[in-house]
């Protein structure tokens, strides 16, 4: 039988896609203004310079941005002074139009959908394999098939974001870009193409693991306090605020290292320096903490669990709820043609 028929749970692998792609794009519209409000109060702050680096989330992954060289009239650049967050909100729609809460989304979506889409779909696939083969076990299956899925979706777009990044730096042709990546190749071999995976494996997969045990734990609990077989709209919302809250706070020393190497990785970049020299994940660890003290290691609690509440809340119930709708429409199809041939 085709692989594209085969059901899990009652949804085909191309319907899981379907509804983790809808969830995507609607997570990205909702929280893409929260992170363009930041960048241009960062900015406001201090002004961005050439090969300057700042990270940039479309409420599904980060995605390094920098500065172009002499472009004075690129989004985060324009001009504007504000007084807050709200005030920046207000300035930007009078000022510049309700579609400028959205700069630079396009471009970070080519990336950002397809990764959530094996991302989401592996957990699925995944998750159902490992609670039919761990038997009394199966209440780890999330927390595995979270960890393996995140590998898998970092390793697969890990690549193609550093190609973006060196395009963007280093405004290079798709025939430049190609003669760049062999001499980087040749030079410090295949592994280079994934620099920068380490530091985002460190991070991603202990969240992922924690995120999703957390929330099928979270949601069969609210199932059975609403007395509920199948879950509800609100209840995934919470359940997906609530574990993604708690995974978030969790794994926040390793987003502050992850960023700050990030950031070093691409202004290195942007100066066609090696990243050889580059400091490792742990050197970066050590500097914070000599720099700020341990509390260096939380800064931003705040500003994350913002961002990373809501984005997981929509993310998963638009996906649950997408789930739910072809369940329910495979389930009429098959009852109509039973009752068709009798």
């Amino acid at each position: 039988m085709n692989a594209l028929k085969t059901e899990v749970n009652g949804i085909t692998p191309f319907q899981q896609m379907i509804s983790s792609c809808s969830g995507a794009i609607l997570t990205s519209l909702f929280v893409t203004p929260l992170d363009v409000v930041k960048i241009r109060l960062q900015a406001q702050k201090s002004p961005f310079s050439k090969g300057k680096c700042f990270v940039y989330c479309n409420g599904l992954m980060d995605h390094l941005c920098v500065c172009e060289n002499g472009n004075s009239k690129a989004w985060y650049k324009a001009p504007g002074h504000f007084t807050g967050t709200l005030d920046a909100f207000i300035s930007i729609v009078r000022r510049e139009g309700i579609k400028s809460l959205w700069s630079g989304l396009p471009p970070t979506l080519v990336m950002a959908v397809p990764a959530t889409v094996i991302y989401f779909t592996s957990y699925d696939q995944l998750c159902a394999l490992l609670r039919t083969r761990m038997g009394r076990h199966s209440g780890a299956a999330p927390l595995l098939a979270g960890a393996i899925a995140r590998v898998g979706s970092a390793t697969v777009i890990s690549p193609l974001e550093l190609i973006r990044t060196k395009m963007q730096s280093q405004k290079l042709s798709y025939r430049e870009l190609s003669v760049c990546i062999h001499t980087s190749v040749q030079s410090e071999g295949w592994l280079s193409l994934w620099r920068g995976w380490g530091p985002t494996l460190l991070r991603d997969v202990p969240f992922s693991a924690m995120y999703w045990y957390n929330y099928e734990q979270g949601k069969r609990w609210l199932c059975q306090h609403y007395k509920t077989t199948e879950p509800t709209f609100t209840i995934t919302f919470i359940a997906g605020a609530v574990s993604g809250s708690i995974a978030a706070i969790a794994t926040l020393p390793f987003d502050v290292v992850k960023t700050r190497r990030q950031i070093e990785l691409g202004e290195l970049q942007a100066l066609n320096l090696s990243a050889q020299t580059s400091p490792s994940t742990l050197s970066v660890m050590r500097r914070i903490v000599a720099e700020n003290g341990p509390t260096g290691l939380f800064a931003g609690f705040l500003p994350r669990l913002i961002k990373v509440a809501p984005a997981c809340a929509i993310m998963i119930s638009t996906y649950e709820l997408g789930k739910a709708f072809f369940r329910k429409r495979n389930h009429d199809r098959a009852r109509s043609t039973v009752q068709t041939s009798s």
